[in-house]
């Protein structure tokens, strides 16, 4: 009997891991349309508190309040980001999922990215939203 029923809620564990893949392909696109509008307190809501980032050039950030200090003290021309998703790999058990994708850096007013590479992230479901736990990028040749 406990065969049958692991057989019949097989579908709706795939199921659930689409609606949530589906979840984070969408916090993905409102994250990075807050950051091409520069609202970076809108992409922080993306983010958990403990957020761990590494930037395509290798520095490590800690913490939401350390990414806000960190773009509020970089210096040249404002930049937007863009990461678009490849793969998301969701496990339902621990709440966890995996990101990869590619990710390009915009100058504001620009259409032609100046840098650009590969990138991974964690999500973990907390009280039901999906939120990025830690990010990293690698910047490579274009």
């Amino acid at each position: 009997m406990r065969f049958l029923l692991f057989f019949w809620f097989l579908p709706l564990f795939g199921l659930a891991q689409e609606s949530d893949k589906s979840m984070i392909l969408s916090q993905r696109e409102a994250s990075n349309t807050a950051l091409r509008a520069f609202d970076e307190a809108l992409n922080a809501t993306f983010l958990t508190d403990d957020v761990l980032i590494t930037t395509g050039a290798g520095t490590l950030i800690s913490g939401k309040k350390e990414l806000l200090e960190y773009i509020q003290e970089a210096s040249g021309p404002r930049m937007y980001w863009v990461r678009t998703p490849d793969e998301v790999i969701v496990n339902p058990e621990t709440q966890l999922a995996w990101e990869t994708g590619t990710w390009k850096g915009f100058v504001e007013g620009s259409e032609e990215a100046e840098v650009g590479g590969k990138y991974s992230a964690q999500w973990t479901k907390k009280s039901g939203t999906w939120l990025i736990q830690s990010q990293l990028f690698v910047t490579l040749p274009r």
